[in-house]
């Protein structure tokens, strides 16, 4: 059965060759996805591997974690599967024009209904 490997902290300058001869030393490597960034293209820092025994795979995580690969230190362990996306996804606020929406309200409910600025009195005595 075969085993996916997260491999982070990576340069940038890692490639998907470079990781394929890494891992390739310890058993057969189904596949290789270096992650990139979906605006610009370059490389995010980390990839996943996929091994095509557990053996291999544990021998690779063990070999290669914390070992020094164009520079930087990789930490290899065992992919963990992706987090379940909610389909109703809550990104906080009350949806009324965006970030920052709500600081009217907190403003009017302490008596500052412009911003934070407090109305001009001429009677002082009651502050």
């Amino acid at each position: 059965m075969s085993k996916k490997i997260y491999v982070g902290n990576m340069s940038y300058d890692t490639t998907e060759s470079t990781l394929r001869e890494l891992f390739a030393a310890h058993g057969e490597v189904i596949s290789v996805s270096v992650v990139t960034d979906r605006d610009t293209g370059r490389p995010r820092g980390f990839a996943f591997v996929e091994m095509a025994t557990d053996a291999g795979a544990n021998a690779a995580i063990t070999a290669l974690d914390g070992r020094t690969v164009d520079g930087r230190t990789l930490k290899v362990n065992e992919a963990r599967p992706p987090a379940a996306r909610n389909e109703e996804r809550s990104y906080g606020g009350s949806g009324r024009g965006g970030f920052g929406a709500n600081r009217d309200r907190g403003n009017r409910a302490r008596g500052n209904d412009r911003g934070g600025r407090r109305h001009e009195r001429n009677d002082r005595s009651e502050w």
